[in-house]
Formats: structure tokens, sequence, C-alpha cells
């Protein structure tokens, strides 16, 4: 199977499963925040998930993909090997991926 191209933007259908606990799940639509130069030299990929409902949180981003509105769920990102993404959905609005980084820097940000 051929390696998909990643960039940061991105948003890929991804297998989220299996979980534990309070992790999001299933098939999920979901943001690539890792770094270009991260996503072209390494086997896995910085995702965050994209959910329809949600409560407004500092740490979630409002934003509107394939004309549906929903949040960007930054406190649930995490790391997935490239066999996880199932295929490329399109991109989030450079005003949607500029917010998102904003809040990661902020989260962990001494």
């Amino acid at each position: 199977m051929k390696t998909p191209e990643v960039h940061r933007g991105d948003v890929f259908l991804v297998n989220l499963d299996p979980t534990r606990g309070q992790e999001i799940r299933k098939m999920r639509p979901c943001l690539v925040v890792s770094p270009d130069e991260l996503n072209d030299n390494i086997q896995t990929i910085i995702v965050a998930p994209l959910t329809k409902g949600s409560h407004t949180y500092p740490f979630r981003v409002a934003c509107r993909f394939q004309g549906k509105s929903g949040h960007i769920v930054l406190d649930q990102i995490r790391t997935v090997d490239r066999e996880r993404l199932v295929r490329r959905l399109g991109a989030v609005s450079p005003q949607a991926l500029r917010r998102s980084l904003m809040v990661l820097q902020e989260m962990f940000a001494p």
C-alpha cells in the first residue's frame, strides 16, 4: 500500500480504534497538526479529532469542514501510524489551522 502524502492542515479519515476510557473512538476525521518536516520523515503523524458535537472549551477550536460546523478537539491529540489513515478528506481553512496551532502553543508553553 502506498503511503499517503500528508501535510499540516490536511484532514484525514482516521481509524482511532482501539481506544480506552474517554478517548474519542471509531473512524473520525482528524486534523494533521504535526509539521511537514516530521510528516515527510517518519511513519507517525500527530492528529486532532474533529467532532460535530462538543462543548465550547478554550482548547476546542470551532470550525466548519465540508459544510458542517464542529470543533477541533485539541485536548484529544494523539500520534498515529500512517496505517491508520484511511483517506484524505480535504483541509481546514488557514484560519482554523492558525487558531489550532495557537491553542496548542498555549497548552504546552511554560
